[in-house]
């Protein structure tokens, strides 16, 4: 498995996530609840996406042995 490819892909995912929060947070119409509820899925996502690239590697290290 070519885990290096991954993590550069899920870097890319991850800095597109981080531009869409920013873009929730710089959003000046949207009040302090309406940001959180904008802001909890994003984060959520990017906690799923390093659960699964901790697996992969997980995986990929014990394939190894």
């Amino acid at each position: 498995m070519d885990i290096k490819f991954i993590e550069e892909r899920f870097e890319e995912i991850f800095k597109e996530l981080e531009k869409e929060v920013l873009a929730i947070m710089q959003n000046q119409s949207l009040d302090k609840k309406h940001t959180n509820l904008g802001i909890k899925p994003l984060t959520s996502t990017k906690k799923i996406l390093l659960n699964a690239l901790e697996s992969i590697k997980m995986v990929d290290e014990l394939s190894k042995e």
